[in-house]
């Protein structure tokens, strides 16, 4: 008995041609309908970011008051900045402050994240109240804070007149406005941090903890031997992010001592000096100038924090490694 197969027509197959333009024709109008959804961000970004940034660069090389004709002076500006010796004392005066203020902010944020992440009664009030003065008006915040530095009528003087001490004139001294400006920073930034920390502790495992609490080990050890190594990345990025905000002090000091930086320009920081010629003795191609100079040190200072926390964190990794 034979079987016979039986005989299909062969399946014409479809054009090529006519699908593969129509499907072509399909994604270019797609496509199109797309870019132009995302185009109003990137006109803007354009107009109001890439052109600012353009014609700062090409301002740094005119000499130009604003109103009048500009004028090409070459590397001149960059010259007289490497030459000035205020341009000098605002970058000492910003580190001088980023110094006191970032690196007791932080450990302050670490420690208030380590224990809002504890099994505490009103954990959630807490949180909120520790993020509220960041969204709080600087310029608030600076009027507060000159009333309790103030040099003659001062909280702060007043309370060390109750304790039979010297009062100090916070607001004359060198570092007495560091310190009122630092104070600032802390009391502004310290809850931000925390919240940050406070994400990066949630992510750790809990069987870590009981661990180390069956094994005995204090709070303390549990805090410098397992969430400090662990929080690495997240210290990483707060310390990068500090700063470049610490690098970018203007309204604190300006409010708090005036646009000229206090007695002695002990409070000029470099924004506020770049604010102060640009803006105030109209030489907006010096103050361009200042602009990209602080950029240059921001990025350098960075990759130095960098260097110097991953450095740390590799260390105390092949520390525990070891042990």
């Amino acid at each position: 008995m034979t079987t016979t197969t039986p005989i299909t027509a062969p399946v014409q197959a479809p054009d090529d041609r006519r699908s593969t333009g129509t499907h072509a024709g399909r994604t270019k109008s797609e496509l199109l309908s797309l870019y132009l959804a995302i185009s109003p961000f990137y006109i803007l970004f354009a107009i109001f970011g890439l052109f600012p940034i353009g014609f700062s660069l090409y301002l740094s090389f005119q000499n130009w008051d604003g109103i009048g004709p500009m004028k090409f002076v070459g590397l001149a500006q960059y010259q007289f900045m490497l030459s000035d010796p205020i341009f000098w004392k605002s970058i000492v005066n910003t580190f001088q402050i980023w110094f006191i203020s970032t690196i007791p902010m932080l450990f302050f944020a670490l420690v208030i994240a380590f224990m809002l992440n504890q099994q505490i009664r009103g954990r959630s009030a807490y949180r909120i109240a520790y993020f509220i003065p960041n969204v709080t008006s600087i310029v608030a915040i600076a009027i507060i804070f000159g009333s309790i530095f103030s040099n003659n009528f001062g909280l702060l003087n007043a309370a060390l007149e109750g304790m039979h001490l010297d009062t100090v004139e916070w607001l004359n001294t060198p570092w007495g406005i560091k310190i009122a400006i630092a104070a600032m920073v802390i009391w502004r930034w310290t809850g931000y941090n925390a919240i940050i920390y406070l994400a990066g502790l949630q992510a750790i495992p809990t069987e870590l903890y009981e661990a180390a609490r069956v094994d005995g080990a204090s709070l303390w050890q549990v805090f410098f031997r397992i969430t400090v190594p662990l929080l690495r990345p997240i210290i990483l990025f707060t310390v990068i992010t500090s700063t470049i905000g610490g690098m970018q002090l203007f309204t604190e000091p300006q409010v708090l001592v005036g646009n000229g930086g206090g007695p002695g320009s002990e409070g000029s920081t470099m924004v506020l000096y770049l604010y102060q010629q640009a803006f105030i003795n109209n030489q907006f191609g010096y103050g361009a100038a200042i602009g990209w100079g602080l950029f240059v040190i921001m990025i350098l200072f960075s990759l130095i924090n960098w260097r110097l926390v991953q450095g740390a964190g590799n260390r105390g990794s092949r520390k525990g490694v070891r042990a």
